[in-house]
């Protein structure tokens, strides 16, 4: 698995570069992946507007700031993900954020469907969920932990309520952008916290 990890950072974008492929797609009316549609299109562009809001408004907390300096291991933080990706819009702006208190770790993002292989070693429940974070020591190549497709919290009310309707629909999706936007990020600086210490 290193040698999939290790392919996949040497091609790997930074986080402005995705968002200017990202961007740059939209202009010519495409989304990243294989699959095309005006729906994946429209995610995207919704995306590509929330992400902007995001790098703006984002705040870490001064503790989380604290300890996300203090990391003096270098980690490569490697995401696989793709611009119509409603979680991955809210998450990957607070990654950012996160990688940028501190020169040790190491922000990579990958698209998901160019890189099949690597994300069929990290599925959740047999499913190719993304965003996905895989934290990757590159000095002894080890997988240290992986994170996603949501925050912790997020997970939650999507198993609670996949257990209670059978799956999700446009209702529940409407209530985890709202869950998204009140909670300003705080879960994902939560949970990666808990991951680096």
């Amino acid at each position: 698995m290193p040698e999939l990890i290790e392919q996949g950072i040497a091609k790997s974008y930074t986080y402005l570069e995705y968002k200017k492929l990202v961007s740059d797609l939209l202009a010519e009316g495409k989304s990243t992946g294989v699959e095309q549609s005006e729906s994946l299109t429209n995610y995207s562009m919704l995306n590509d507007r929330r992400m902007k809001r995001l790098d703006k408004t984002i705040k870490i907390e001064d503790a989380a700031v604290e300890h996300f300096s203090k990391t003096e291991k270098k980690v490569s933080w490697l995401v696989l993900t793709e611009g119509w990706c409603g979680d991955a819009a809210q998450s990957l702006p607070v990654i950012n954020k996160i990688t940028e208190l501190n020169e040790n770790i190491d922000l990579k993002i990958v698209l998901r469907d160019e890189n099949e292989e690597l994300m069929n070693q990290f599925l959740t429940n047999g499913g190719k969920s993304i965003p996905k974070l895989i934290g990757y020591n590159p000095e002894n190549k080890e997988v240290l932990y992986s994170w996603g497709p949501r925050p912790s919290t997020a997970t939650k009310m999507v198993n609670d309520y996949k257990a209670e309707h059978g799956g999700l629909d446009a209702e529940f999706k409407q209530d985890l952008q709202v869950w998204y936007n009140k909670n300003k990020g705080a879960n994902v600086v939560e949970d990666l916290l808990a991951l680096l210490k």
